[in-house]
């Protein structure tokens, strides 16, 4: 309980220090619709919830451009390593949520290919 109240502080701290704004969506909004999979993203559930995988599909439709998607990307890669989000499920999240997706939510990939 203690490390899901520090994570959602730190996910928290990361939205009001670093406001940035991509055209469509912002980086934090994407970082705030991805909350309900904190729980997949971090090995604590087995799948991801169905809030989160809306959220996975809303915020590909919010990527409507290379500079949005990079941003994102980037943005992604540096909430992941703060949050302890695993690899594995971040490259799993779009399939398994049924989303071909524009930005990659993986935190080992180059955000400029």
């Amino acid at each position: 309980m203690e490390k899901k109240i520090m994570v959602s502080s730190l996910i928290m701290m990361i939205l009001v220090i670093k406001s940035k704004s991509v055209d469509a969506i912002t980086c934090e909004e994407a970082l705030t619709r991805l909350m309900p999979g904190q729980l997949f993203l971090t090995s604590e559930a087995f799948l991801p919830f169905s809030p989160c995988c809306l959220a996975v599909a809303n915020i590909n439709a919010g990527s409507t451009t290379t500079s949005i998607c990079r941003s994102l990307c980037r943005r992604f890669q540096q909430a992941a390593s703060g949050l302890g989000v695993s690899p594995d499920e971040a490259k799993e999240l779009s399939q398994l949520c049924g989303v071909s997706t524009t930005v990659a939510i993986d935190p080992t990939i180059n955000c400029d290919s």
